[in-house]
C-alpha cells in the first residue's frame, strides 16, 4: 500500500498487509541505497499493519522503502 501523506514532514505512515505467518522486512534507504531504518523484521501473523516513521532527524529528499514477505520483495 502506499505510505501516507507523501510527501511527508517529518512523519509518514506504512501500511502493509500479510497473507500467511511469516517473516516480514520493511526497509527504508536513502537516495545513495544506504539502509536508513528497519521498523519491520520479524514474524507476523496474517493481518494488516501499520508502522510510523519519523523523519524528523534526516534530511528532506526522497526515501525509499523495500517490503519483503512471503518470498516477494
Amino acid at each position: 500500500m502506499q505510505n501516507y501523506p507523501n510527501p511527508f514532514n517529518p512523519i509518514t505512515y506504512i501500511r502493509f498487509a500479510v497473507k500467511t505467518y511469516g517473516m516480514v522486512k520493511l526497509i527504508i534507504f536513502d537516495v545513495a541505497g544506504r539502509e536508513i531504518y528497519v521498523p519491520v523484521n520479524e514474524l507476523l501473523k496474517p493481518g494488516i499493519y501499520e508502522v510510523s516513521w519519523d523523519a524528523s532527524s534526516l534530511s528532506s529528499g526522497v526515501y525509499f522503502y523495500r517490503f519483503v514477505a512471503e518470498g516477494l520483495t
